[in-house]
């Protein structure tokens, strides 16, 4: 059930605007972790994981992960990961989705 978890968060996150999700897409040969690390053009990673706690309860990390040369290979000074675990629904996912989306929107509205 997590490998199709995993699958449906990678998926519905590629399908917000202007959101990159780092890692391999899922195939038949690709299985990903129930997570996705990402970043949204031209927001902090903190500002995002922030504005969801404060403002929609969804937590999320941010920073380096313990990646730090990852990050710097990929040109990024951090990145934020939602993660799954057993107890999650895709309900969960379209709520973070949804979540994230309003967030997106919020720091658009100052440019």
């Amino acid at each position: 059930f997590l490998v199709e978890l995993a699958n449906y968060l990678y998926d519905q996150l590629c399908s917000v605007p202007n959101v990159r999700v780092y890692g391999p897409a899922p195939s038949r040969t690709v299985e990903r972790a129930a997570l996705c690390s990402f970043n949204v053009d031209d927001i902090h990673p903190t500002d995002i994981a922030t504005f969801l706690d404060q403002q929609h309860s969804v937590a999320i990390r941010s920073g380096h992960h313990c990646a730090q040369p990852l990050h710097r290979h990929l040109g990024v000074n951090a990145s934020a990961r939602a993660s799954l675990y057993f107890y999650n629904t895709k309900d969960d996912v379209d709520d973070f989705i949804l979540a994230l989306k309003d967030t997106i929107s919020f720091f658009a509205s100052f440019k």
